[in-house]
């Protein structure tokens, strides 16, 4: 496991403090001011992060099974705090219960209290407390589960997994320390140390009620998560070479024979991996490493379906097309995540409608993935006239300083600088540039594997059908209506007149839809808090709502012309067969 991506990794999990879905955690954090750290915060902040990454290793390669499993794990983690919060409260309590219980009840509880049963009763309160932890999946963590799911269950996914919770681990810790020096002062200065004892037992109650009622993932997601994501991408990028040069004024000049030949200033970062063992090459025949050497290649990993990678093709389409005859190839990788997105026809479709003329290399075996070490969608290698990788990014955007590294290692293959001015991306409907700064919502899987935030009334029955019903949601959260049978990555309509509901917070809500095995086009209508969309609907609704599920793709559903607000997005699928896969957002 390369030492870079565990450092991503803990940085990561670091930053989990700064998530709003880390509040309810902290009061079980707290609540070990003034113990021992090592015999009481250390083991509990270990147990915490241990159970974490097993119960997140469970979340990334099991089945229905484990989906069960952690629904128990969290049951229980939920009455093991609300008895620890209790005690803290009414001490007295305690001992009024039935005399069965007082005995394991006072002994687990002394693990956090009176420290009878020392670092083994705190490591007990810190697996509860992992089994409630549940961090906002921020792009870091979704690179550990990606690879996860990619490459399968291995000790680098353990290792992976281990170093983001350590990084929260440690974050915490520090939270401690402060509340630590907090607690000291109200004690020495109100004699409040009773007081202040019942307010932490409030406060783990209030934590132990948030969570069970869900409010972690949904009034908490109320909370903006953009700064937290953006450090996060910024944590990615900055692991990688520092920004590419800024054109100077006299930097269109060719060079002269009396100059020495131009050297760019962007560090190498190593050798390009092959580009062998693709399925299938679009528009053009197989390429190679060798053959491109002469060349500055840029090389794109993407998935079709990806709201990410989709917003980033006009700026691609535009550099391959502004610098072709100057030295560039843009390259492809099309590597799927879901398994609709193996199928060849579909990934061709995809290509078209994008208006895609590079080449592009369907990868459907993941064997340029794997060779590369790639780990994220979309991710970007830019490679220089001599095959070593010059410059690299994971997620969207920058695409100023992406576009000056080009033009830099451009004049050095050539020796001068790119004529013109720099190109001019034409974004359509669905590829415009995300409303960063109104987004509340993050992508939400409904397949059992990765669901998140599913609030039906009823229980995911896995792989079998069952009758669903919607109530009221919160923020974030979502639930089928109708006979449904959900699957590891989708869950398919078994009758018409069944949909989805999802309370959202953003401009643009997408879906990742397809017709089913049978092929057959599915209707349906879109509402927005029981209403028309009006002028809010999406690029593949009309202002009715009514649309046409027609292929496996994303489909754009709502943008909000006015303000942003958080809406009750309803779609009612009126022919039978459709499946769902992925919520997005912009």
């Amino acid at each position: 496991m390369a030492m870079p991506f565990l450092l991503i990794a803990y940085i990561g999990g670091g930053l989990t403090i700064l998530s709003p879905c880390i509040l309810p955690v902290i009061p079980f954090v707290l609540a070990r001011a003034g113990r021992s750290f090592l015999r009481d915060t250390l083991p509990m902040l270990a147990g915490m992060a241990v159970t974490f990454a097993l119960v997140a290793s469970l979340g990334a390669v099991g089945g229905g099974w484990a989906v069960r499993a952690n629904e128990i794990g969290r049951l229980a983690g939920i009455l093991l705090l609300a008895l620890f919060g209790t005690a803290l409260l009414l001490p007295g309590l305690a001992s009024t219960l039935a005399r069965p219980f007082v005995d394991g009840g006072n002994r687990l509880l002394g693990a956090a209290g009176d420290g009878r049963w020392g670092a083994f009763g705190s490591l007990l309160v810190g697996a509860a407390t992992g089994m409630l932890w549940t961090p906002c999946a921020g792009p870091i963590l979704g690179l550990v589960l990606t690879g996860a799911a990619l490459n399968g269950p291995n000790a680098g996914t353990a290792l992976l997994l281990l170093a983001y919770a350590a990084g929260a681990g440690t974050s915490l810790a520090v939270a401690l320390l402060a509340g630590r020096r907090v607690l000291a002062a109200l004690k020495v200065s109100l004699g409040a140390g009773e007081w202040v004892r019942r307010g932490l037992g409030a406060a783990v109650l209030a934590g132990v009620a948030t969570i069970a009622l869900g409010l972690d993932t949904g009034a908490l997601a109320r909370v903006s998560y953009a700064g937290t994501t953006a450090t996060e991408h910024a944590v990615l990028n900055g692991l990688r070479p520092a920004d590419a040069p800024t054109e100077t004024a006299g930097s269109g000049a060719a060079a002269s024979d009396a100059a020495p030949p131009y050297r760019s200033s962007l560090p190498v970062q190593g050798s390009a991996a092959p580009l062998d063992g693709a399925v299938e090459w679009l528009n053009s025949s197989p390429l190679t490493t060798e053959a491109l050497r002469g060349k500055v290649v840029l090389v794109d990993f993407w998935t079709y379906s990806c709201i990410n990678c989709i917003r980033t093709t006009p700026y691609l389409r535009a550099w391959a097309e502004r610098y072709r005859d100057q030295g560039l190839v843009v390259v492809g990788v099309h590597t799927p995540e879901f398994a609709f997105e193996k199928r060849l026809q579909n990934v061709r479709r995809a290509v078209s409608d994008f208006g895609i003329a590079y080449p592009v290399a369907v990868d459907s075996d993941y064997r340029i993935w794997r060779a590369w070490r790639n780990n994220a969608w979309p991710a970007f290698y830019l490679v220089d006239a001599g095959g070593r990788i010059r410059y690299s990014q994971f997620g969207e955007g920058h695409y100023e300083r992406f576009e000056a590294a080009i033009r830099d290692l451009l004049r050095e293959a050539s020796g001068g600088m790119p004529a013109g001015t720099p190109a001019e991306p034409r974004p359509q409907a669905i590829e415009a540039a995300p409303n960063l700064a109104n987004i509340r919502s993050g992508e939400t899987y409904v397949g059992y594997r990765q669901a998140t935030g599913f609030a039906s009334r009823e229980s995911v029955r896995a792989d079998a059908a069952r009758d669903y019903s919607v109530g009221d949601l919160r923020v974030n959260e979502w639930g089928l209506s109708g006979k449904w049978t959900v699957q590891a990555e989708q869950a398919v309509l078994n009758a018409p007149g069944g949909g989805l509901d999802h309370r959202f917070s953003a401009r643009d809500l997408h879906l990742v839809l397809g017709p089913g095995a049978a092929g057959r086009p599915v209707r349906f209508r879109v509402t927005i808090d029981g209403q028309a969309p009006g002028a809010d609907h999406g690029a593949d609704t009309d202002a009715e709502g009514y649309g046409t599920v027609d292929a496996t793709r994303l489909y754009q559903l709502v943008r909000q012309s006015g303000a942003v607000r958080a809406r009750r997005f309803e779609i009612r699928f009126l022919d039978p067969g459709v499946e769902a896969y992925a919520f997005t957002f912009g």
